[in-house]
């Protein structure tokens, strides 16, 4: 269906010329409408997005849990408040634009310490979808910390169930690759 008016231009003059002759419901349901109507935030929406992004926190705290034991080989992971909640938040923008949204991505999880890259997981939200878009997210390990207690003691007060402790920076790169893209492959870093 296509919605067609005569109208050229919405200025003034043609409103007013409208209104007189009796036109004003008319002039106001088919022309101006939508410029008035301002669009209330659906509830809806908004709890659907919120557990949505919990979902995903919960998601990238179990890669981290996970991937602490078998890739890190460290005892405990901390984390900065709010950081996957952030990193969430992100994810969501970014999936935003996207055909089937959160669900067609892939995130590849990797953790850069020093000048060493390494690769910790790989996040599917939705197994089902052909992904449309990955993401590559990359945690960075604070150097900037208080040095551990292990440090100034000798190796021989720990036993060898002592593990070291991995502090992540608040900062982190999140990198997305457009997998089916008509002007070839597109990436935003943020």
């Amino acid at each position: 269906m296509v919605a067609t008016s005569s109208l050229n231009n919405k200025n003034s003059a043609c409103i007013s010329e409208l209104i007189q002759q009796r036109f004003q419901h008319a002039a106001i349901t088919d022309f101006d409408y939508w410029d008035y109507v301002v669009p209330e935030p659906n509830f809806n929406e908004m709890v659907f997005e919120e557990r949505t992004c919990q979902n995903l926190v919960r998601m990238l705290e179990h890669c981290l849990s996970k991937s602490k034991q078998t890739r890190l080989h460290c005892s405990r992971v901390l984390v900065p408040e709010k950081l996957t909640r952030r990193i969430a938040q992100d994810v969501l923008r970014l999936s935003s634009t996207e055909p089937c949204g959160l669900r067609g991505c892939i995130i590849h999880v990797n953790l850069e310490t020093g000048n060493i890259c390494k690769k910790l997981d790989k996040i599917v939200y939705d197994p089902t979808v052909v992904p449309t878009f990955e993401l590559t997210l990359v945690f960075k390990q604070d150097n900037g910390s208080w040095p551990s207690f292990r440090d100034f003691f000798p190796r021989a007060c720990f036993t060898s169930s002592t593990k070291r402790t991995l502090i992540l920076s608040p900062g982190f790169r999140l990198i997305k690759k457009k997998l089916y893209s008509l002007i070839g492959t597109v990436v935003e870093e943020c």
